[in-house]
Formats: structure tokens, C-alpha cells, sequence
């Protein structure tokens, strides 16, 4: 109860908190041991994803410096608030929103949100000081800020003390991303080497604050008129195809609502679909097949699926008849029971069967997105949103 309580008042501290630079905290919930922090939506991945697991793009030169100066200022602000410590600052909390802007993660302002625990990182990451008293202090921010200005400029999670050597020894250009060749001059990343020195400096007292950090960063900006999302490689407004509502709750992997939408369209798109009944469904066995997929029927309408799963399983097995949706509500069956690459099977088995059925290339969206595929997921929901409004269109 004391716990939840603490949890509690330290949301609505943190809730208070109201900035363009921050995925900001909307509330909590706390039921018995389960605790539950809601922040704004961010649709475009964590910086970890852009720099060290890149798909179509490395991040860019430019937009790299401003992660760093959208991050400083986001300190500033939180600091401004009487709010300068943050727990286990890295690149998963900085998250990118619709316009592909960076933005902090409110949930490391959140001093219980870790169970108590500051760093979940290697020790070679934390500051010096955490690993002599196990507290944090707002110099010991600017030592992770220090360690994120050395993935901004090497594109790789780097040890500070192997970096520092690096520094040392003026070996700066093993510590640069070799996608950034040719995007920036020699003072701009030897002005972004020394703020990073700076920051990780032992002694906590002799790093720079946020406010320092913010006027540094500020004159090594370029094309500042240029979108982040054009920069990043984003979709955006006239660009992206607006989703409906179903498209919408695969982006967000929203698998209830995906279900509500199978069990109220139920079999209407299997007609044209699903091969031609033959004489055997007169057959016992073509009636325990058919009573297989009834089963399998009320245990999905009741999210039983466990039993939807087997009951499904028996049905498409027997192969006598082939049902799109059937192999759909197996696909989200898998996706509710953690298992991704099954419910992709199966997606693609119900567009083998019905070639321009929506339903199938949008499982197949919120499939790639459990298995980390984003890219192939994107391609996957604007095929989806593409069928979807042909068969609108025609409708």
C-alpha cells in the first residue's frame, strides 16, 4: 500500500510536467502488485533503434546533433521544474513522435519506476560515483549524457573509458560512425568530443550543467529549416497514408481490438474464398471437422486461446475446407499467445487464399511488428490500408 502510494504522488509530480521535448507522463494505475505508468504515444521507435539497429537509413549527421541539443533542453526544462534527476538515461528512453521529433521519456524522472534501481545497464556505463554511493545526482545525468553524445557520434554503444582513450590518444576517427563520412567538418565533431569529455569527466563537479549544455550544442545545428521526419526518412502528413481504425490498432498492436473486429466481421469474407464444400462434408469426419471450428469459434469469441488454437488446428488439418478467416483467427490466436512467427504463417496463408483480403496483410503488419521487422511491417500496413480502401471504394 505504501509503495503504491509513493507511486502515486510521484506521477502526479511527474504528471505536472508539460513539455514539447518530453514524452510526457498522462497517469498510473496501481492494482495490487501490478503498477502501470501511460505516457503520449510515440509511433517512431527509440533513438537505440535508429542508431544501433537501423534499417533503411542510418541516422544523419545533422539530425544526430539535434537528438542532442532536443535532449539537452528537455534536461533544462526537467531541471527548471526541480525535477534534474533521471534514472538510467540512455538511448531507449529518447523516443521519436509523429513529426519524427526526439523527445525524453518521462518514465526515468519516475524515481520507483525501476523498483529501485538507477541503472539497468552494464557497470561500464554508470558513473563513477553511482557505483561508490548507489545515488544518483544531477552530475551523474550529465555522465549518461556524456555516454549518449558518444552513440550519437560512433553509432555504437561505446564503454566511456575505452572512448576516453580514444580521446587521448587523438584517435577520434576510430570513434566516428563510418556512415558519417564526408557529413560533417573536423570542428564540428571535435567541438561534440570535447562536450563529450566534458560530461564524463570524473569528478562530478567539473561536467557542465543542462543550460551549458544547450548553448553549446545550439551553434553546431545545420538545416534547422528542415523537418525531422524529412530527415529521419518518416512518412508524414501528405506522405502517409492515413489509417483506419483497425490499421490504427495494429500500428499500436492493439491485439483486443483486432479481435473485435474478426469476431464482428466473422465469415462474410470468406464467401468467393474458401473452397467448395464437397460431398464428404456429409461424411462423420467432415462433421467433426466442421464441429472442430464451431468450438473453435465460441473459445475465440470468449478469448479462450489456448482452446481456439487446437480446436482451429484439428479444422485446418483436415484440409477439406480452406477458410481465410479461419487461418486469421489462428494467426491473432498465436499473436495472443506470444508466439509472432506462427501468427505470420498464417497471414500469409489466409493471402495465399484471398489475395486482396486486407484482414491478411494487416496481421501480417502487427506479426512483423512482434517480431522487431518494422520496415517489413510499415510495407505490410500500406498494403493493408491500400486494400482496405479498394474494397471501400467498390463496397
Amino acid at each position: 500500500m505504501e509503495n503504491s502510494l509513493l507511486l502515486k504522488e510521484e506521477a502526479k509530480a511527474v504528471g505536472q510536467l508539460r513539455n514539447h521535448r518530453l514524452a510526457n507522463l498522462l497517469g498510473c494505475c496501481c492494482e495490487g502488485d501490478e503498477r502501470l505508468l501511460v505516457a503520449e504515444f510515440m509511433p517512431n521507435e527509440t533513438l537505440a533503434k535508429h542508431l544501433f539497429h537501423w534499417e533503411a537509413q542510418p541516422m544523419k549527421w545533422v539530425m544526430r546533433l539535434r537528438v542532442a541539443l532536443h535532449l539537452a533542453e528537455a534536461l533544462e526544462y526537467c531541471t527548471s521544474k526541480g525535477r534534474a534527476l533521471y534514472h538510467d538515461l540512455n538511448a531507449y528512453r529518447i523516443v521519436f513522435d509523429d513529426e519524427g521529433n526526439p523527445r525524453l521519456s518521462c518514465f526515468g524522472l519516475m524515481k520507483n519506476s525501476r523498483d529501485g534501481k538507477s541503472y539497468s545497464t552494464n557497470l561500464a556505463f554508470t558513473p563513477p560515483e553511482y557505483l561508490r554511493t548507489g545515488r544518483v545526482t544531477p552530475e551523474s545525468v550529465m555522465y549518461s549524457f556524456g555516454t549518449l553524445l558518444l552513440d550519437l557520434l560512433s553509432g555504437k554503444h561505446i564503454p566511456p573509458s575505452h572512448a576516453l582513450d580514444l580521446i587521448r590518444d587523438r584517435n577520434i576517427q576510430m570513434l566516428t560512425d563510418s556512415c558519417l563520412e564526408g557529413q560533417f567538418s573536423n570542428d564540428d565533431g571535435t567541438e561534440l568530443v570535447r562536450l563529450a569529455s566534458r560530461c564524463l569527466q570524473y569528478e562530478p563537479r567539473e561536467r557542465p550543467n543542462p543550460k551549458s549544455l544547450v548553448a553549446a550544442l545550439i551553434p553546431l545545428q545545420r538545416d534547422t529549416e528542415v523537418p525531422s521526419h524529412e530527415l529521419m526518412g518518416i512518412l508524414h502528413g501528405a506522405d502517409a497514408v492515413p489509417l483506419s481504425p483497425l490499421g490504427e490498432a495494429c500500428l499500436r498492436m492493439d491485439l483486443t481490438a483486432i479481435h473485435d473486429v474478426l469476431e464482428k466481421l466473422g465469415y462474410k469474407d470468406d464467401e468467393g474464398a474458401a473452397t467448395e464444400l464437397s460431398f464428404q462434408m456429409w461424411t462423420n469426419q467432415m462433421q467433426e471437422t466442421l464441429t472442430s471450428k464451431k468450438k473453435g469459434d465460441v473459445a475465440f469469441r470468449h478469448k479462450d486461446f489456448r482452446a481456439a488454437l487446437e480446436c482451429y488446428t484439428q479444422f485446418i488439418d483436415v484440409g477439406t475446407v480452406v477458410s481465410p478467416t479461419v487461418y486469421a483467427r489462428r494467426s491473432l490466436s498465436y499473436l495472443m499467445s506470444n508466439m509472432p512467427q506462427e501468427a505470420l504463417n498464417d497471414a500469409v496463408q489466409a493471402q495465399v487464399i484471398s489475395p486482396i483480403w486486407h484482414i491478411a496483410s494487416y496481421l501480417q503488419a502487427s506479426a512483423l511488428l512482434a517480431l522487431g521487422k518494422e520496415d517489413e511491417a510499415q510495407a505490410a500496413l500500406r498494403e493493408a490500408t491500400e486494400l482496405e480502401n479498394k474494397k471501400n471504394a467498390t463496397s
